[in-house]
């Protein structure tokens, strides 16, 4: 290979690269909010909502004391399907847990990030780990969600404000 035709193919993979990377940037991830869910004591059945109001310090208000980083929880709806699709189990979204169910973002980029949902802004400090209360649900869920953060991810309110379905999501840098 001669050093033109290596500058060439060097040339060619950096602008690749560089196209990729900027695509990235320029189409952030948007979603919407698909439902809510609050839970007033640990182990508590869920209870549905069409909106809840978020607290920084807290969560979501009428949701069961959480931990401080682990103030609300997020559950692709696309990453839940997968899971169960897998194991051929019709479960809904609400067996994970989870306080809010969400459409079109991949919650696995999302860790170190905020997140914006109607009026919260929401800081991702983690991957929410699937437990053993999922295969009591279902035989094998544990492992279907334990790939690509199929289980969520957990944050802390960095603002508050009012969450309803429907609300458009907005993953920021």
């Amino acid at each position: 290979m001669t050093q033109d035709e290596s500058s060439r193919i060097m040339h060619l993979n950096y602008t690749a690269l560089t196209g990729a990377l900027e695509k990235e940037k320029v189409m952030p991830q948007h979603g919407k909010v698909v439902s809510i869910y609050l839970y007033p004591q640990r182990g508590a059945e869920p209870v549905e909502v069409n909106d809840a109001v978020a607290i920084v310090g807290k969560g979501l208000d009428g949701d069961q004391p959480r931990a401080f980083k682990r103030q609300v929880t997020l559950l692709s709806l696309e990453a839940w399907q997968q899971a169960t699709a897998e194991l051929g189990a019709d479960l809904p979204p609400c067996t994970r847990r989870a306080n809010i169910v969400l459409s079109g973002v991949d919650l696995s980029t999302t860790i170190g990030k905020s997140i914006r949902i109607g009026e919260m802004r929401l800081q991702v400090h983690g991957e929410t780990m699937p437990c053993a209360t999922m295969d009591a649900a279902k035989q094998g869920l544990k492992d279907a969600l334990t790939p690509n953060m199929r289980a969520g991810v957990y944050g802390a309110v960095l603002e508050g404000g009012r969450v309803a379905v429907g609300d458009s999501v907005r993953v920021e840098e």
